[in-house]
């Protein structure tokens, strides 16, 4: 029974551990320690996001990505797929780049035919 409940117990601490270790950073309130932690984002990425942030909080992605140079669309998506928020929120095109990524790999190639072997059949 004991050994059952420490089982139990230690199960519970790491998945708590699990969960804060996957925390969001949210670009508005994090350091640039912080920042450097999500995967994507170096000194050089991490200092532009500061000095951008200076100005004013970025009121979404879509101002994230107009006032920080280097971070388009796709690197938005990558980044909030490692966990980078803006007030909270993932990037919404995380998931339709997602998708289409994966509906290239999943779509089978078509077969190459010439002019020629077309107008055989």
């Amino acid at each position: 029974m004991i050994k059952h409940l420490l089982t139990l117990l230690l199960a519970s601490l790491l998945s708590l551990a699990s969960a804060a270790a996957m925390a969001a950073v949210d670009a508005n309130k994090a350091t640039q320690a912080e920042l450097e932690t999500i995967k994507g984002i170096g000194p050089s990425v991490s200092s532009r996001v500061l000095e951008a942030r200076k100005s004013s909080p970025f009121k979404d992605w879509d101002d994230l990505i107009d006032r920080v140079q280097g971070i388009g669309a796709g690197k938005a998506a990558k980044l909030s797929a490692e966990g980078l928020t803006v007030n909270g929120a993932t990037y919404a095109g995380a998931a339709a780049t997602d998708k289409a990524d994966k509906q290239k790999v999943d779509r089978p190639a078509k077969p190459a035919t010439s002019p020629e072997t077309a107008a055989k059949k």
